[in-house]
């Protein structure tokens, strides 16, 4: 199967299943930066934007040592993920 649709597949076909075991993503990453910048000094703050964006980095750290099919695969689907956010808020702003 194509690297794009395995992503596509994770990121908005398996949201469901995923959320029963983990909860939301994007609640994950809110969190996750919430935990970040209270455990961090405050000139180094990280948004959740920041967070979709250090994971990606982080696979593509990876993949630059070693080829693993998976660090491209997640590195994709953190993009899908978070081009979804992105579009969550910009429709919530439109929505006020």
């Amino acid at each position: 199967m194509n690297i794009l649709r395995k992503a596509d597949e994770i990121v908005n076909q398996r949201s469901e299943e995923k959320e029963r075991m983990y909860g939301p993503f994007t609640e994950s990453m809110k969190r996750a930066a919430a935990i970040y910048n209270a455990s961090s000094p405050e000139n180094e703050q990280i948004s959740v934007k920041g967070m979709y964006r250090a994971l990606v980095a982080l696979k593509l750290a990876r993949e630059s040592f070693s080829h693993r099919e998976d660090n491209l695969l997640d590195a994709v689907a953190y993009i899908g993920a978070l081009n979804n956010f992105i579009e969550e808020e910009n429709n919530k702003d439109t929505l006020l």
